[in-house]
């Protein structure tokens, strides 16, 4: 496994944490390790839970029906607790939004989480919260004293203390570096770090306005507004679908 595999996977497990689903199988995993959690992938320990039937979508579904009715519990938890250490901060209203959108996609897909994210977000949102989302990914192999954000301990202990990032991870890292929203995406790791909290529930409730804000809802639905990322919503509404 690679070294940023391995450090997807740390993250993955951690947020596997927050709500450990019952009756996990102690079989090996049938599907691959980045497939999305919403499709039954694999912990990193290889454990796969049993998946259970999912709420009908409203017709025109929104972003709050999505992270209520299309996400794993764990996920669920870790990105509202983002979000909430970011409003907690006084984070400002696009920063907040960012830490609550930017792991949502592992639902759909593991690998390159942070570009996949972007992506999907990108029709919806400012381009400085996409380009926070995408870049989020690299920045949180790279510490930066000036907001306190260290190399993660459990990073060192698990990938030795010379690990070094993959070339391409270091390419996005140096090029966020120097642009100019860089911070934005900065405070997502920073506020990722406060959002592993066992048996912390936070409800969506606090952000509701905050979307209707800065996120544009398709009056379509997402998945229906013909938008070049549709298609990734709709897998999501329909995850059974054979084809």
């Amino acid at each position: 496994m690679s070294s940023e595999a391995r450090a997807d996977a740390l993250e993955h497990y951690m947020i596997a944490q927050l709500d450990k689903p019952a009756g996990l199988s102690a079989q090996p995993p049938a599907v691959r390790r980045g497939a999305g959690a919403l499709f039954g992938g694999p912990s990193p320990s290889g454990q796969r839970p049993e998946l259970t039937a999912l709420a009908a979508m409203p017709e025109h579904p929104t972003l709050t029906d999505f992270i209520r009715f299309r996400g794993t519990p764990g996920i669920g938890n870790h990105i509202l607790q983002s979000a909430n250490d970011a409003l907690r901060k006084g984070e400002s209203e696009e920063t907040v939004l960012a830490c609550l959108l930017h792991d949502y996609v592992l639902n759909l897909m593991k690998p390159d989480h942070g570009w996949w994210g972007a992506q999907m977000m990108e029709p919806y949102v400012s381009e400085k919260v996409s380009w926070a989302i995408r870049h989020h990914q690299a920045l949180r192999f790279y510490p930066d004293s000036s907001v306190g954000y260290e190399y993660p301990e459990l990073y060192v202990r698990i990938f030795g203390k010379d690990y070094v990032p993959a070339p391409y991870i270091k390419a996005s890292y140096e090029y966020a570096r120097k642009h100019k929203w860089y911070m934005d995406a900065r405070m997502i790791t920073v506020h990722d770090l406060y959002a592993f909290e066992p048996g912390m529930k936070v409800a969506i409730d606090p952000f509701v306005d905050i979307i209707g804000r800065h996120f544009k809802q398709p009056k379509e639905g997402l998945g229906f507004d013909g938008s070049p990322v549709a298609h990734m919503w709709r897998t999501l509404i329909y995850p059974d679908n054979p084809l």
